[in-house]
């Protein structure tokens, strides 16, 4: 400790710059972690984040499918002004502004592995042009489906992983992420530093569903091998437990290099669980008490589990049912680095809820969809508004105060609130060239209740 520097000078310079880990899941539901109530598979090192810090029961994400997603994430933007709004190959540009470049400019190094989905190769958005120093993983999200690619880029290089060449394939590239990031604190334990560590399980692979009816990739299904269950969700369960599992190696890297102190670790998911691989949500009851999957406005498309855990900064065992959504990310880690945030952005800070204070308040939260038509949803205070392909179809009004799991359409008992609602689908956007509105007749797309 420096001369003259107290333990309360030394936790006030270690809140002001904290190092700070986003660990990001695929498809990972509200339901899957003990934590937030899973009963089948168990997440202990994930739980231990619960109990260490705070965990969050209305937190959102960006979108309900993975690019729009990490759109929000990444520039402090919902999807009515996003650049990226759907899956499609889209590129940020250059004068696009990340969390990444607002971390670097004020000193800190960071750092990507995994999956980006934000830009294609050579071209402005990828994220060794969008304010990362080191970069390893996949650029697509349809690249990013299998789990052992002959291939994955290195900052603006291709690599080849040999030992996916063979009939054997060896190199798992989700345990590849992890190697990277352990290097990566190790290598930066001074700090500050950012790491995004964009994981692509438990993502299934489509493609390979197809070929055989079970696209969930693991090395092992462990404890799971001999349960009298579906290929797929043994295999499901088997890469919740390794994720899982992965956390823990990141949280002992943390603590044995002392710097438990001096880094935020927040762990979420970027949509809601998904039903693809063969892969059977309700088997999991992975949206929890939520309505909906992945591609679904209700808010089991698009609600995630969200801890934040800061040794010495955050109070353990904490519960918050602040509502607050990626687009707040952005503006949440400029405030930690002591810098500011662009202007115009979409999100507000979240820190006053991680010191255990109210955050600013804010009227909605905004999302839209542009597959199989146009869909549109809102959080306005507890009430949830949606309108589902179509921007003539009726709006489907929601009181999550009484119906979290949105059964209870109410809708003709207030004509007001509907009327707000249909004020901020029109409103709280703006068109899109890469993304124009196409209109489909309203149909049953991500309808299905709890049952």
């Amino acid at each position: 400790m420096a001369a003259g520097v107290g333990a309360a000078g030394v936790l006030r310079a270690r809140a002001l710059r904290p190092n700070i880990l986003f660990i990001l899941a695929d498809d990972l539901g509200y339901g899957d972690l003990s934590c937030y109530g899973q009963k089948i598979m168990s997440t202990p090192n994930i739980d231990r984040m619960a109990a260490d810090g705070l965990k969050f029961t209305q937190a959102y994400c960006g979108s309900t499918v993975c690019a729009p997603s990490r759109c929000c994430l990444m520039t402090g933007y919902h999807t009515g002004h996003a650049r990226i709004r759907g899956n499609s190959r889209v590129d940020l540009q250059a004068g696009d502004v990340t969390v990444a470049e607002v971390l670097k400019g004020a000193g800190y190094r960071t750092g990507i592995f995994g999956k980006w989905g934000l830009g294609t190769a050579g071209n402005s958005g990828i994220p060794n042009r969008q304010g990362f120093d080191e970069w390893f993983g996949f650029l697509d999200q349809r690249h990013a489906h299998t789990q052992y690619p002959t291939a994955l880029w290195e900052n603006e290089d291709e690599t080849f992983l040999d030992g996916n060449f063979g009939p054997v394939r060896k190199d798992y590239a989700h345990d590849i992420f992890t190697k990277h990031a352990l290097d990566f604190i190790d290598k930066h334990k001074a700090g500050p530093w950012f790491l995004y560590l964009a994981y692509t399980i438990p993502h299934a692979n489509n493609e390979l569903t197809r070929q055989t009816g079970n696209g969930m990739e693991i090395p092992s299904l462990g404890k799971y091998a001999d349960k009298k269950w579906p290929a797929p969700d043994k295999a499901f369960a088997a890469t919740v437990e390794h994720l899982d599992a992965s956390v823990g190696q990141l949280m002992a890297k943390l603590k044995d290099l002392g710097v438990e102190e001096d880094t935020l670790v927040i762990f979420c998911s970027d949509n809601g669980p998904h039903k693809e691989g063969g892969n059977d949500p309700e088997f999991f009851d992975s949206n929890g008490p939520l309505r909906g999957i992945k591609r679904a406005l209700y808010d089991g498309g698009i609600r995630t589990p969200f801890l934040a855990r800061w040794t010495g900064q955050i109070r353990k065992g904490q519960t918050s049912d602040a509502v607050i959504a990626f687009w707040d990310f952005l503006p949440t880690a400029a405030e930690l680095a002591g810098t500011a945030a662009p202007k115009g952005l979409d999100g507000l800070s979240f820190v006053p809820v991680l010191r255990g204070q109210p955050m600013a308040k804010r009227e909605y939260l905004y999302w839209e969809f542009h597959e199989a038509g146009f869909s549109q949803a809102v959080r306005l205070g507890n009430w949830k508004g949606v309108r589902r392909q179509n921007r003539n179809a009726p709006i489907e009004l929601y009181d999550l105060t009484t119906d979290v799991g949105e059964q209870t359409e109410v809708a003709a008992k207030h004509p007001d609130v509907v009327k707000r609602v249909a004020e901020i689908f029109r409103t709280a956007r703006t068109d899109s060239q890469e993304f124009p509105v196409r209109e489909q007749a309203a149909g049953a797309a991500g309808a299905a209740k709890k049952k």
